[in-house]
């Protein structure tokens, strides 16, 4: 997907693509790649924008591969495509510990 210059001073809406993509990039913290939907105000500002239930909007874009959804205490994190951590934490665990699992074969 080729990059759009986000103007906040345009006249036409934002798609919600472009909505979540923005506020993905614009709400990081530091070097963390993921915004927190809810603490980081996100669902607050999409609702307010489009005035549309956020996670319906946001399930739908990671069924389509758009962003990537990882689930927390208290909401979920949203990610740009392949900028999320790997989905299994044990596997993740496992290797900071340095520990590897033999294959089962």
């Amino acid at each position: 997907m080729a990059e759009k210059n986000f103007n906040p001073g345009r006249k036409d809406k934002l798609t919600v693509e472009e909505f979540v993509h923005l506020a993905i990039k614009s709400l990081r913290v530091g070097d963390f790649k993921g915004i927190h939907s809810v603490y980081s105000g996100f669902n607050e500002a999409f609702k307010k924008y489009f005035n549309q239930d956020p996670v319906q909007a946001t399930n739908r874009l990671a069924e389509e591969k758009k962003i990537e959804i990882r689930p927390i205490k208290g909401g979920v994190l949203l990610y740009l495509p392949g900028e999320a951590p790997s989905q299994s934490r044990g596997d993740e665990a496992l290797k900071k510990m340095g520990l590897r699992l033999e294959d089962k074969g």
